[in-house]
């Protein structure tokens, strides 16, 4: 074989190569970015009661860049993150900012937790229902606490299984805002 057809074949394949792995990547990333659709679509369907016994659907906050927390009030990190929660979501509401804790848990605990920590965003009751959507939205370990960012869009930018960094959190949300 001729310096020059070598070469050639060895472009070719090189070619080839890069073309397989760019159409696998970009099946990836489309299969990635439908799944985060389908966790969002999930989050969004809901409709919970709250600690009042009032139906509540998740998507009145549709067009708010919307923090969806899966907690319970026996569980520590989510304990530490309560907080600052609060103050975020004290800082951010006139920007369009909007948690929503889904509670894994029952109604007076919630209660109780509410009122010590001065929560200032709407809580749900999520129980089996909740740990379901939680599922749907990624949630595979069914551990808590765990975190969605939810942009203006309806799309998901962000999962977080386990503590949430405040951070962290600001960061994202800053671009969001």
């Amino acid at each position: 074989m001729t310096g020059g057809r070598q070469r050639f074949l060895w472009f070719a394949a090189v070619a080839v190569f890069a073309l397989v792995a760019g159409m696998a990547f970009n099946a990836w990333r489309l299969g990635n970015r439908q799944a985060g659709q389908d966790a969002a679509d999930a989050v969004m369907a809901a409709r919970l009661a709250d600690p009042e016994g009032r139906l509540q659907a998740l998507d009145q906050w549709r067009g708010k860049v919307l923090v969806v927390n899966f907690w319970a009030t026996w569980c520590a990190p989510c304990r530490e993150e309560t907080p600052f929660f609060v103050r975020l979501q004290d800082q951010y509401r006139e920007r369009g900012l909007q948690f929503v804790g889904i509670a894994i848990d029952q109604r007076e605990a919630v209660q109780a937790f509410v009122r010590e920590f001065g929560v200032n965003y709407p809580v749900l009751l999520g129980g089996v229902e909740g740990v379901e959507i939680a599922r749907k939205a990624g949630n595979r370990a069914g551990a808590l606490p765990y975190t969605l960012i939810i942009d203006r869009g309806g799309k998901l930018v962000a999962a977080q299984l386990g503590a949430v960094k405040e951070a962290k959190l600001q960061a994202m949300l800053a671009s969001l805002l």
